[in-house]
């Protein structure tokens, strides 16, 4: 038996500029998303590829980042969302793109793995499949946001694509987006880069190692565009090595097949996971900025960036990385020393909180 480790990422290219408000709101979720899978690594069953789907189903359904309910909109302000999971052990993947109606798309890209022939469905094909196996479907504008029509109007203003679609208004110009063209996606000026695609890494107490992420994608894109977050190898990966989610650029980290290429270097070069990280992030994304998150089978995990910052967590069975640093790091990889106190502070909440339930629990049964 080994030791589970986890890590969850809500984007890469985080404006360090960004309101308190706004920063503490995503603390809040991960932190959120980060207990859950620690709650059911440490006192269940479940393995590594149900874990990675249940955190991520919950980072969809708040719409504090860029998945799900939340999620960017198109040049048409309509949302096409995008997820894809695999599980390493067997190297089984499943992803979807182009969903208008499916309220979890990472649920529906699982069910993909496990219930059809195939690895990979999108569009009306897609959304066909998510009614014969009953999956919840919601309305298109479920997935709307007050924030996000703004972000829109002042896309097509710009007539630019918005990578950081919450930055506010009165921001813009500090982050760069009115005079800062820099940044280019396939050799063309963009706007502000920040996404905030979701995902979740995880090896569980048996060395299977597990990935999945999942993507409304950018601001104001054009109708039909299908980023890195649904490609197996590229914005996921996960195989009897390691598990890897990506978030970025997700033209650059396609071309880089980032997530594949940590696996690759580990097995053929024979890396330690945050060697791998760091030299797939240095010399595999050439002009793109992008980060991702990993975990190995040994229970290592890790993550790595180029860009100005990345909302992250993680947490292994031995201790809690990054503690005093770890939503919205401006530096460019995760430290290998654990913070044992942080991460049984988090169990001893967890476990204050079952005890809370089962006091709830008899206290009812006593009254009938």
């Amino acid at each position: 038996m080994g030791c589970w480790a986890i890590a969850v990422h809500g984007g890469a290219g985080v404006d360090p500029n960004l309101p308190v408000e706004r920063q503490q709101q995503a603390k809040q979720l991960l932190t959120k998303c980060l207990n859950l899978g620690i709650s059911l690594l440490s006192s269940s069953n479940l393995s590594a590829i149900d874990v990675v789907e249940l955190v991520v189903r919950e980072l969809e359904t708040d719409p504090t980042f860029n998945s799900g309910r939340g999620s960017a909109l198109t040049e048409h302000g309509t949302v096409e969302m995008e997820a894809s999971i695999m599980d390493g052990a067997k190297r089984r993947c499943g992803a979807v793109s182009g969903l208008t109606k499916v309220k979890n798309p990472v649920s529906l890209a699982r069910l993909v793995m496990d219930k059809s022939p195939h690895s990979y469905l999108a569009f009306s094909g897609a959304e066909e499949f998510a009614r014969r196996e009953g999956v919840e479907l919601v309305e298109n504008d479920y997935f709307i946001t007050e924030d996000n029509i703004g972000m829109l109007k002042l896309a097509k203003e710009a007539n630019s694509i918005l990578f950081d679609y919450r930055i506010p208004t009165a921001g813009l110009n500090s982050c760069g987006s009115a005079t800062d063209n820099s940044l280019q996606m396939n050799g063309l000026p963009i706007s502000v880069y920040a996404p905030e695609t979701v995902g979740c890494v995880v090896v569980d107490r048996e060395g299977r190692c597990a990935a999945a992420t999942s993507t409304g994608g950018l601001m104001n894109k054009m109708t039909g565009r299908i980023g890195d977050s649904p490609i197996i190898g590229a914005g996921t990966y996960a195989c009897e090595v390691c598990g890897v989610s990506c978030t970025g650029e997700g033209e650059a980290i396609l071309r880089g097949t980032l997530a594949r290429d940590v696996a690759a270097v580990m097995e053929y070069k024979g890396l330690r996971l945050q060697e791998a990280v760091d030299f797939v992030i240095k010399t595999r994304l050439d002009d793109g900025k992008a980060g991702l998150i990993a975990v190995s089978k040994d229970g290592e995990v890790a993550c790595g960036f180029n860009c100005t910052g990345m909302f992250r967590g993680c947490a292994t069975e031995d201790g809690f990385m990054e503690d005093d640093d770890i939503w919205m790091g401006v530096h460019g990889r995760c430290r290998i020393q654990c913070s044992r106190k942080v991460i049984f502070f988090s169990l001893e909440v967890f476990l204050l909180r079952v005890m809370i339930e089962l006091a709830i629990t008899s206290h009812r049964c006593s009254r009938q």
